[in-house]
């Protein structure tokens, strides 16, 4: 039996060895250093997160030819995450991301007024919220932990506020965010990342989106108004062009429809084990993007406002690409929108001795070997 245990021993050394982490400084933002950590497996996909409001500033993977492209919309360099321009890329949202209506809440029979940012809501934590913050990062066994503690009344929240998020990617393409919050008093915590993807490359652009065909575990979605926060109804997909629980091409639709921007009420079992939530392919690549996850929601955006603030200019991006509206898609796993205000919602109240807990999963590959991969899901359709 010595045999055995020296294959399995030798299996796990390999298993490990296909994954490295590189870590190197990405810039300064003032006193504080901006690290860089750049994860890479044997199958040749490679992410690059940074500290600065702890971003996937990168995720370089191959087609089904084996060319390489990053499918990741973002900045060369800090200056650019840092912009006015930059609208969120790749960043972890909080401590509640999404919309807060009216930038308020009544909590315990206490309201809370929060900073708006978004006209007369806020939007993804306010003025200065978890995408602008400089995370401190620990490294063990190729698990990258950052942290950030929010303190109490920090952009009009209760409580002083312990964030964790990790990320780690397998040598089975997976891309793994985890986030744990705990909070000293009860307050909403509804955290998110809001990666841009487009699959056929990141400068693309819109012809490069409107090829891909996307696939949605969900049967309703939370109803809004014209400025996009929940009315509190919860809507079947039924006779929708919302409805994505068969595969449907994304170009004719967003052309008819101005494109999405919508919360849908994932098919979830329990609030501990990831489901799956969405698949998204590019047939001219062959790639394609699985999401998996506990959150009970999530929210497609087709880069409706991909442009610069205040006019209908590009942004420049990585490489000088310019990327303008309809240039990628967003899955944004998450609570629902506006969930504090809305008591038939799952709530996103964390209250103290409780911890906030979530993953979401990116599985990466190409048709060649996800074609086992699309017949296991049909299951959760």
């Amino acid at each position: 039996m010595w045999w055995c245990c020296f294959l399995w021993l030798a299996l796990t050394a390999y298993t490990y060895a296909e994954v490295n982490v590189r870590e190197d400084v990405y810039g300064q933002l003032g006193e504080q250093v901006v690290k860089r950590f750049t994860f890479s497996n044997s199958h040749n996909l490679t992410v690059e997160v940074i500290t600065y409001g702890g971003r996937i500033a990168s995720v370089h993977a191959p087609d089904n030819r084996g060319d390489v492209q990053d499918i990741v919309l973002g900045f060369d360099n800090l200056e650019g995450f840092t912009s006015k321009d930059d609208p969120y890329f790749g960043a972890v949202l909080g401590r509640t991301g999404n919309r807060i209506g009216g930038a308020k809440f009544t909590l315990n029979g206490v309201q809370y007024n929060v900073t708006a940012n978004g006209g007369t809501y806020q939007l993804h934590g306010g003025l200065k919220g978890f995408d602008k913050m400089v995370w401190e990062p620990y490294l063990h066994d190729k698990k990258l932990t950052l942290s950030y503690v929010s303190a109490d009344g920090e952009e009009g929240f209760p409580g002083t506020v312990l964030t964790q998020v990790t990320y780690e990617l397998t040598s089975n393409n997976e891309l793994i965010f985890g986030v744990k919050a705990t909070s000293t008093k009860p307050t909403p915590i509804n955290i998110a990342n809001h990666a841009y993807f487009n699959l056929a490359g990141q400068a693309s652009g819109p012809e490069g989106l409107f090829q891909h065909v996307i696939t949605i575990n969900a049967d309703r979605y939370t109803v809004t108004d014209e400025e996009s926060i929940p009315t509190g109804e919860l809507a079947s997909l039924d006779g929708t062009d919302l409805d994505f629980r068969t595969a449907l091409l994304l170009g004719p639709l967003i052309q008819k429809r101005g494109g999405y921007d919508n919360n849908y009420c994932v098919n979830i079992a329990n609030q501990s084990d990831p489901v799956f939530v969405s698949r998204v392919m590019h047939p001219e690549s062959g790639r394609y993007l699985e999401v998996y996850s506990n959150q009970p929601g999530v929210q497609l955006y087709t880069g409706n406002n991909l442009h610069k603030p205040g006019s209908q200019d590009p942004i420049i991006g990585k490489g000088g690409a310019l990327y303008r509206k309809y240039g990628s898609f967003c899955l944004e796993t998450q609570g629902y929108p506006d969930a504090m205000n809305h008591p038939n919602f799952p709530s996103v109240i964390l209250d103290p001795g409780s911890t906030y807990s979530r993953t979401t999963i990116y599985k990466f590959g190409t048709t060649a070997e996800g074609a086992t991969e699309c017949s296991h899901n049909k299951q959760h359709h």
